[in-house]
């Protein structure tokens, strides 16, 4: 068994005896080592007491508890084997420099302290995935750009032809191979297909038909029908990815002349740096128009909106 094998053996007796009181002589007796052999392993493999880490263990539980159960703060404080409400109170405000009352009114959900050698409580359930618990930074980033750019397109129905195709004063070209984007519909328009052309690079479909859309396929409604169809392609595919683990595997991207490599990863950073801009660009004319936008295409408002979709759905 190497070293990280026993460090993580080591850790899941700590674990394991969080539900029971416990000395280290019970605890070195689960892993079938003398108190003072229990104790040197520990120094040399976690660089942690056991009872550090199983007093951490019992406070980063105690910080699940405040963020996703019904528990009252003194049940979870005897939960975590302190023999008061007071006692719990100052513990817990010296890990987390707030008080255990406060941390469950500010809704906070993430619960791991500070270890350098990475071991932590492990929460029922924390493999399983869902909307807003559980996004990794895919999930943020894309859905984000997709409920930003839905909204910027909600409101450009309201505009006139003349609003849309009204000249910039003073833009300059995004990327070198493209012109400048020349009105809002133009930075609309792209961001939409940005999407689809990345879409056809990863299934090796045919693009010959999206430099020319029709008028009609440019309205704010007809684009955000295509963004619509586009994002659930283009999020079916990186999502597999992201399950394989594989964002720094390469594609062929035929499409190109002569055909090029890219990474996923680099693909979906280059998707997500590019149409932010040209969000904050296209921001920037609504608010010059005169049209009142909510927030500033922060991710975080994105954030925000599915935890209220989350507390709807829960009244």
């Amino acid at each position: 068994m190497d070293a990280r094998d026993q460090a993580e053996r080591l850790s899941a007796i700590v674990l394991d005896s969080l539900d029971r009181e416990v000395g280290t002589s019970e605890l070195a007796r689960s892993a079938y080592c003398s108190r003072s052999s229990f104790f040197r392993l520990f120094q040399a493999l976690i660089a942690e007491t056991p009872s550090e880490m199983r007093r951490r263990f019992l406070l980063e539980r105690a910080a699940w508890q405040l963020g996703r159960t019904r528990l009252s703060v003194t049940e979870i404080a005897l939960d975590a084997q302190y023999g008061s409400l007071e006692a719990f109170t100052r513990a817990f405000g010296k890990a987390f420099r707030v008080s255990p009352s406060l941390y469950r009114r500010m809704g906070a959900t993430y619960y791991h302290l500070t270890a350098a050698n990475g071991f932590h409580f492990c929460a029922p359930g924390s493999g399983s995935k869902g909307d807003l618990e559980d996004m990794d930074l895919f999930d943020l980033f894309a859905g984000s750009d997709s409920w930003h750019t839905a909204r910027l397109l909600e409101h450009a129905k309201n505009l006139t032809d003349e609003q849309l195709d009204r000249p910039l004063n003073g833009m300059s070209r995004i990327l070198p191979w493209e012109n400048a984007d020349r009105n809002l519909r133009e930075i609309l328009d792209r961001m939409v297909q940005t999407k689809e052309v990345w879409t056809a690079a990863l299934t090796g479909r045919d693009i010959s038909c999206l430099p020319d859309r029709k008028a009609s396929e440019r309205t704010p409604a007809a684009m955000l029908a295509r963004l619509e169809r586009a994002d659930a392609e283009f999020k079916r595919i990186l999502n597999d990815v992201g399950r394989r683990g594989a964002w720094s595997d390469t594609f062929v991207d035929a499409l190109c002349e002569p055909p090029e490599t890219f990474t996923f990863g680099g693909m979906f950073a280059h998707v997500i740096t590019f149409n932010s801009h040209r969000r904050l660009l296209a921001l920037d004319v609504f608010w010059k128009l005169g049209v009142k936008v909510d927030g500033f295409g922060d991710p975080i408002e994105y954030e925000r909106s599915l935890a209220a979709r989350r507390e709807e759905g829960a009244a």
